[in-house]
């Protein structure tokens, strides 16, 4: 139970407070501009709490803050706790899409535009987010023709300049060709340098340059370069009209929508740059707390900018409502811009228009998330408490590690550890194990060993700072094994060894007629068929057997293929990994003839004569 500090050892300062559990994790993190004053509202009478906030408060065990200068210091500080720590009580994204960006890689030696999505790289250009993929790929197709660079991959671009001839594209005038010096690099970098100014919405300087190219080549009575330059004025025209004209040519601006429920809040944000949509971002929050209008705009905005967004800051920021303590929010985006950004509710015109249009997507992609809602939260609720109630558990299992083994006739032994967290899988929790003392076919042994490597370093860790703890800082509310009864007394014989027979439960699910056993009964618990909590089980059971799978059959391919290629003098580990890549595998290694090998010229000649002796000699051409 959490314990109220004493008042006057709570600063009246600004600072970020952080509550957390019995194990020692954050579970909330706040900010303040009075530690003393906002702190001592969390301990007032239960019953005057709202719900959620009860719910966080009786789950926490102790409550630390950490004191700043000012209220963005502040600000900042709570953006940088969440992104650590992930607190379970805060608001968070629900809606895990990864919307594509049309992306240049401005850090290549001949950069490329495509078409990308999940984390933002270094060197590398971001234009969007785009609510389809297709959207991009076909204004990308139009502009290749004005900005032919190159779209191949490095691998299909280096095979090109080792045969010395270009690809179609190239012959349907989408390619400048620089792989085999078709263009050179200043002009290369001016296609580059021209395509980026067009997608930053700076499209005047392109058309007045075509137009004035078509008219010299007409003029010269060159009439196919002149045909040629008007379609692609065309196609420019044609991708411009793709983006939406809603402002003056030197506005940039975020317009945020936003719909919301007590649980949870759809918004959208429409990126504006140089008077065009150049973008659009949506996302679900989850309001784990119990939010005000002004708090969940306050949430959106450090979910939006808490990492730079990739068409970057905007001048201005439209909101439905103002934020409590709008001027730090301001004062916080206008140090991440370097200049003054506004945040402001448009109230009149055509700025009103737009944001009432982004409110309005806001609100249908609400309307889709909470038709799959519906069912969704309820059954994962629901699994949950059936579980709780069938196999006797203290409290609903929030968190469920499953654990499996794989292995072919005893080699390449390994084990899998899955992690369900409030119903859905926390990937980022997985571990994979490679069984070290188990000789032979001993899935017992090899359980034993998992069970045991992974509950000796939370026992080693329990008692650490949060921030030192290793991989396995906190335990499972529900230990499942794969198996029937061996696999459980296994996992009993850990528990009790370990000291943790009363700390953590245990169970088994058999494959045999989806049997669950527990310790200490001999007949199998009764799941009803058909349950939310026997689904839950099967899906958590099979997806450690997959990830068990997987990780076996990767090692398994790294020692067939460390088989063939291993041993050959001067192919070392990065010179092998290039060979397969670029020949396109193991086998085409295999059939390569000694003039391929030799043309790659980044093989020395007498290291391509050794792989060819190597993989041509009676010995080398045997299977693996």
């Amino acid at each position: 139970m959490l314990d109220r500090p004493p008042s006057g050892t709570i600063p009246d300062a600004p600072g970020s407070y952080q509550f957390k559990d019995a194990d020692g994790r954050v579970i909330y993190v706040g900010k303040a501009k009075s530690l003393r004053q906002r702190l001592s509202n969390y301990f007032q009478n239960p019953a005057n709490l709202p719900p959620r906030t009860f719910q966080m408060v009786s789950s926490a065990a102790s409550v630390e803050w950490i004191q700043v200068r000012n209220e963005v210091e502040a600000l900042m500080l709570e953006c940088t706790l969440i992104k650590q720590h992930r607190p379970r009580f805060n608001v968070r994204l629900v809606d895990d899409k990864s919307y594509p960006f049309l992306a240049v890689t401005v850090s290549d030696e001949w950069p490329r535009p495509m078409v990308m999505r999940g984390r933002r790289r270094k060197g590398v250009r971001y234009f969007g987010p785009y609510a389809h993929a297709y959207a991009i790929r076909e204004t990308l197709d139009e502009l290749l023709r004005t900005f032919p660079l190159r779209t191949c991959s490095d691998a299909k671009f280096g095979r090109h300049e080792r045969l010395g001839k270009p690809c179609l594209l190239f012959h349907i005038e989408k390619c400048a060709a620089p792989c085999v010096g078709e263009i050179g690099h200043d002009d290369y970098a001016r296609l580059v340098d021209e395509l980026l100014e067009f997608l930053e919405g700076d499209t005047e300087a392109v058309l007045s340059r075509l137009e004035g190219q078509m008219s010299r080549a007409a003029e010269a009575l060159e009439f196919e370069q002149a045909a040629r330059l008007r379609d692609r004025l065309a196609t420019v025209r044609r991708a411009i009209e793709r983006q939406q004209m809603v402002g003056d040519r030197n506005e940039d601006v975020d317009v945020v929508g936003l719909f919301a429920d007590e649980l949870e809040a759809s918004a959208q944000v429409f990126h504006v740059r140089k008077g065009r949509v150049v973008g659009r971002f949506g996302f679900l929050l989850d309001k784990v707390m119990d939010l005000t209008d002004a708090q969940t705009v306050a949430s959106v905005l450090e979910q939006l900018y808490g990492d730079e967004p990739a068409v970057g800051y905007p001048k201005s920021v439209l909101v439905p409502v103002l934020p409590e303590d709008v001027g730090v929010y301001r004062e916080w985006l206008s140090v991440q811009r370097g200049s003054r950004v506004d945040i402001r509710v448009p109230m009149r015109g055509p700025k009103r228009e737009l944001a009432a249009t982004v409110a309005q997507n806001a609100q249908e992609a609400f309307t889709r998330h909470r038709l799959k809602r519906a069912s969704d939260h309820n059954s994962r609720a629901k699994a949950l408490n059936e579980l709780q109630q069938s196999l006797g558990l203290p409290a609903a299992p929030l968190r469920i590690e499953c654990y499996d083994m794989s292995h072919l006739q005893g080699t390449d032994y390994v084990g899998s550890m899955v992690v369900l967290e409030d119903g859905l899988p926390r990937k980022q929790e997985y571990r994979r194990f490679r069984i070290r003392g188990v000789p032979g076919n001993d899935d017992f042994a090899a359980m034993e060993e998992v069970l045991t490597r992974r509950l000796s370093n939370y026992l080693a860790d329990r008692d650490k700072p949060v921030a030192e703890r290793g991989r396995f800082a906190y335990p499972p509310q529900l230990l499942l094994v794969d198996g029937g009864k061996g696999q459980l007394g296994v996992a009993v014989k850990v528990l009790e060894a370990l000291g943790l027979t009363d700390a953590i439960p245990v169970a088994s699910l058999a494959k045999r007629f989806e049997e669950v056993y527990l310790p200490g009964r001999p007949e199998p618990v009764e799941v009803r068929r058909g349950s939310e909590a026997l689904f839950l089980l099967q899906r958590i059971r099979d997806e450690s057997h997959r990830f068990a799978i997987t990780y076996h059959r990767e090692l398994r391919g790294k020692r067939m293929t460390r088989s063939v290629l291993d041993g050959i003098p001067g192919l070392g580990e990065k010179r092998k990994q290039r060979l397969v890549k670029e020949l396109g595998g193991v086998k085409a290694v295999q059939a390569a003839d000694l003039d391929s090998l030799r043309a790659l010229t980044w093989l020395p000649d007498a290291v391509a004569v050794a792989v060819h002796d190597a993989l041509h000699s009676p010995v080398g051409s045997q299977p693996a």
